[in-house]
């Protein structure tokens, strides 16, 4: 890594200490590496024998001791029903999510520049990461979720040691406690995508699929990628690892060569969704946000500018589809695949079946859908809903 660039000015920024944004316009701040040095060693076929976690693509991570829990080179699933499309189940990560990804390269970079106390908010299971890198690192946690987050984040953090705070409110709420309180409380904020690592951690999901579908199976990238979006980090930094693997030389340097990035939101939250079609820039706060999908329930991210860009660079979309539709593809996952997926999982294939039905893609694409969480983080949740399968359940007797 040679130096941290921010997102809208394009400062240049040294990395020598701890950084939240561009403290010229709050952008959102980039590593870069130097592609040049490493293009002569690292190659496609230099990862071979390499541990199976993220950390097996560290010329392109920070230099720094891994803080590492096993992340990464989760399974590249091909559906058994659906020809063309395949399923990254991110829910066998560390603590059951994708998030634990970039919270290891985030931990791992707090550890080596000093930090000793920090704080985020959740919307729950990047805060169970958290305290749990946290705690195998010896940092101090701080952690602000919405008190009706589902149960299995709260026990976890709390059995982790971190210190919890549950908030009457949205993650928008948590997110305002924390910055009201920062520097008050010596804490570094970990906030998403106000500092710059836990998108890298997150970028490595892009370099599996490039090992997983492009070189280990001698084809073409997908044509597109359906991803739940709440924060956004995913695409983001997906789509900054394509650029990367173009600058490596391990891709063509043509955008459209690419996957369609789609992100998915769920109707009762879909701030993306409403300003893609409206064509604008940015997002405006979404009031009253519901949905079952908790991850999904951020009300204004802060890297919408950068979506919605590569949204647009990437010919994708935005869509956002009801927790009715959630419920349908949970339950089909769990009964056709063996995947008891996330609910912000299972938007993956409920918005597939959307924009196969609107002729967005056709059953010739290439397609991946990604889980990613698992649904045992979500048993309250999905119990207080009640959410039954669709048709009979056999021996039970309604209402169910």
């Amino acid at each position: 890594m040679t130096y941290l660039e921010c997102t809208k000015c394009g400062a240049q920024i040294s990395a020598a200490v701890p950084r939240n944004v561009c403290p010229q316009d709050g952008g959102i701040l980039f590593a870069r590496y130097d592609p040049q040095s490493l293009k002569q060693n690292f190659k496609p076929e230099s990862l071979r024998g390499r541990e199976a976690n993220l950390w097996r693509y560290r010329e392109v991570l920070p230099d720094v001791e891994p803080i590492t829990l096993g992340e990464g080179f989760t399974p590249l699933l091909p559906s058994r029903e659906l020809p063309n499309v395949w399923i990254k189940d991110e829910g066998l990560n560390p603590t059951g999510s994708f998030k634990a990804r970039g919270i290891s390269v985030a931990i791992s970079v707090a550890k080596a520049l000093g930090l000793k106390k920090l704080a985020m908010p959740s919307a729950g299971n990047a805060a169970s990461a958290l305290a749990a890198y946290a705690a195998a690192s010896g940092i101090e946690a701080h952690i602000f979720m919405p008190q009706d987050v589902p149960l299995a984040n709260r026990v976890e953090c709390e059995a982790y040691g971190a210190n919890v705070t549950l908030v009457n409110g949205l993650i928008s709420d948590c997110a305002r406690i924390v910055g009201e309180r920062k520097e008050r409380e010596g804490w570094f904020d970990l906030s998403t995508l106000k500092e710059p690592y836990r998108v890298e951690g997150k970028k490595t999901m892009a370099y599996e699929l490039f090992e997983q579908l492009f070189y280990q199976l001698g084809s073409k990238l997908p044509d597109a990628v359906i991803f739940p979006s709440g924060g956004g980090v995913g695409i983001i930094g997906m789509w900054k690892a394509f650029e990367e693997m173009e600058e490596l030389g391990w891709l063509p340097k043509e955008t459209a060569q690419r996957p369609r990035m789609i992100a998915v939101q769920a109707d009762g939250c879909a701030p993306i969704v409403k300003a893609w079609n409206e064509g604008k820039p940015t997002v405006e706060m979404w009031k009253d946000a519901s949905t079952i999908a908790a991850g999904l329930r951020v009300p204004k991210p802060y890297g919408d500018y950068l979506v919605l860009d590569i949204l647009k660079r990437s010919r994708g979309t935005a869509i956002a589809v009801s927790d009715n539709e959630i419920n349908a593809a949970f339950h089909h996952w769990a009964r056709t695949e063996g995947i008891f997926a996330a609910p912000e999982g299972a938007a993956s294939l409920a918005a597939y079946r959307k924009l196969r039905s609107s002729g967005f893609l056709s059953k010739e694409d290439r397609v991946v859908l990604f889980n990613t969480g698992t649904g045992l983080k979500y048993l309250d949740v999905l119990n207080q809903k009640k959410m039954p399968a669709p048709g009979h359940i056999g021996g039970i007797i309604g209402p169910y």
